[in-house]
Order: structure tokens, then C-alpha cells, then sequence
């Protein structure tokens, strides 16, 4: 796999190194010492798949609070995703920083998002479906999200939002004295 940083700390693109060969090709999506020696979280806990019929489904911004903080690695399996990870960290010095990495079924490329980012995504084709591996289990108490359209990341969505949740367009605006406690 090769790791490639991006402007977030901890926040790495990660594509695959294939081993082709006249069948197709094979290659690892995940490897426990070659996450450790970039000093990213190895637990993996839970795996979630997410459908999404339409282009311009936007699902985010999501995050869940500390004891229940999550990393998440993040592979869009079939169509494209416009993802974004919203630094939340008071501490970073990237704070209230997003990143934003396109991801496709054909590049198989993916994400590794770390405890205390919010993430999220815009569906670019109809069909698009996105593969998660977890850090932690859900827990209720401690989900939380901030708007996608909030003026404090000014994220520049790169096609109109089409289908919205409404407890995702209706997450209150980020305030800097609010802390993650991620």
C-alpha cells in the first residue's frame, strides 16, 4: 500500500500496490504493521457499508465523541465520492482545516480518517457505494456532526446536494469554544 500524507495530520490517502499477472491482479487493503508504522490506529472493530441510489447524496458531517472516538479507513467500492475530513482537534494546527480527496470504485484508492475528524461525502454518480472499517462500535450518546455547509470550513462542494438527511442538514453551526473530546 502506499500512504500519502495530506495537508491534515493523520489523515492519509491510501492506494493499492497490485501484483498483476494474467488472472487480473491481486493486492492488500489492509495490513496491521504497515498501518502501525505510520503510527495510525490498527483496531478495527466494525465494518459498515453505505448505498447510495442517487448523485448528489451528501452524507456527513459525522464524528463520535470521546470515550467512543473513531478512526475509520474509507473505500468507495462501487461509482465516486467527493470525501471530505474536517479537522476537530483544538490542539492541531489544522484545527477547523478540511481535506477533500475523490475517491472511486476504478482507482480503488481509500482514506484513513482519524479520531477526532468528522468526515463525510458527496455521491459524484448514481449507484455509489462506500465501504467503511470501523475503530469503535456505534454508540448513540456520543454521535455528533457539524453542517456541511458551515462557514467556520467553507468546504466547496463540487456539484449541487441533491438528498440530504434531515439531522444532516440540520446540525447546528460549529462554535470554536465547542471542543470535540475526541
Amino acid at each position: 500500500m502506499i500512504f500519502t500524507k495530506t495537508k491534515i495530520p493523520g489523515v492519509f490517502e491510501i492506494e493499492l500496490e497490485t501484483k498483476a499477472d494474467e488472472r487480473g491482479f491481486f493486492a492488500r487493503t489492509w495490513c496491521v504493521s504497515e498501518f502501525r508504522a505510520h503510527g495510525l490506529n490498527t483496531k478495527l472493530i466494525q465494518c459498515s457499508l453505505s448505498f447510495n441510489t442517487r448523485k448528489g447524496t451528501l452524507r456527513g458531517m459525522h464524528y463520535q465523541a470521546a470515550p467512543h472516538a473513531e478512526a475509520k479507513i474509507v473505500r468507495c467500492t462501487r461509482g465516486s465520492i467527493f470525501d471530505v475530513i474536517i479537522d476537530l482537534r483544538p490542539h492541531s494546527p489544522k484545527f477547523k482545516d478540511h481535506v477533500a480527496i475523490v475517491l472511486t470504485a476504478d482507482k480503488r484508492n481509500m482514506v484513513y480518517v482519524p479520531e477526532g475528524c468528522a468526515h463525510g461525502f458527496l455521491t459524484l454518480e448514481d449507484a455509489s457505494e462506500v465501504f467503511y472499517q470501523i475503530s469503535e462500535l456505534h454508540n448513540a450518546a456520543s454521535a455528533r456532526g457539524v453542517r456541511f455547509d458551515d462557514p467556520a470550513f467553507q468546504i466547496s462542494w463540487p456539484n449541487r446536494i441533491e438528498v440530504i438527511s434531515e439531522r444532516d442538514r440540520n446540525y447546528e453551526n460549529f462554535l470554536e469554544q465547542e471542543q470535540c473530546h475526541c
